[in-house]
């Protein structure tokens, strides 16, 4: 018998069974996150609404076809794929002509789009350095993400300044590396595309 304990795709597998009940449950559960995450990029009530009840929607109408294992994960990714979406179309808006100059809102318009993609190029330098030694990650997070100087890494970690110096390029290494493997496929996908 499902009830407020039950796990995720506990809820999930009778959702794939027809059961309201098991949807209003996962509905109740993550309503508010994923109207959080939406109105923290959008910051429109009506949008960030239309945006959860979609997700909500495509899950309900996909039940029988969607595999998910971790119901969370996929929720979070479905309200970035949806807050994308209503970001364009926000961007598509009609141009009105006018006489007098105003300033231009593009960069409000933009804030969120540049939050999600400042978070996905977050999430991706953390995989990279995941594939890097530890101590190697640790020394690059003190110097670019705490802005530490290579003297006080030396220092604080009791190894030499020369070995912060390596690592902190071994790092970099490694970064731009996969970063032209990234390029390299997108241009490919981009002229595959055409």
């Amino acid at each position: 018998m499902l009830n407020k304990e039950s796990t995720d795709q506990e809820i999930w597998e009778e959702i794939t069974c027809g059961s309201l009940k098991a949807f209003n449950l996962l509905f109740d559960r993550y309503w508010d996150t994923l109207y959080t995450t939406a109105y923290s990029y959008l910051n429109d009530q009506d949008a960030c609404v239309s945006v959860v009840q979609d997700i909500f929607t495509n899950i309900w109408i996909k039940r029988k076809t969607l595999s998910i294992e971790f119901v969370g994960q996929y929720l979070k990714t479905a309200a970035r794929y949806h807050i994308y979406k209503e970001i364009k179309k926000l961007k598509s808006v009609k141009v009105v002509y006018s006489t007098t100059i105003e300033r231009s809102h593009e960069d409000d318009n933009n804030a969120g789009e540049h939050k999600l993609i400042g978070q996905d190029l977050e999430s991706w330098l953390d995989l990279q350095l995941s594939d890097l030694p530890t101590r190697c990650q640790e020394i690059f997070r003190l110097s670019r993400k705490e802005g530490f100087k290579n003297e006080e890494i030396a220092e604080q970690l009791g190894i030499s300044k020369r070995t912060v110096e390596n690592q902190i390029t071994m790092a970099l290494q490694h970064i731009r590396k996969n970063l032209k493997n990234i390029t390299f496929s997108f241009i490919v996908l981009s002229l595959l595309s055409q």
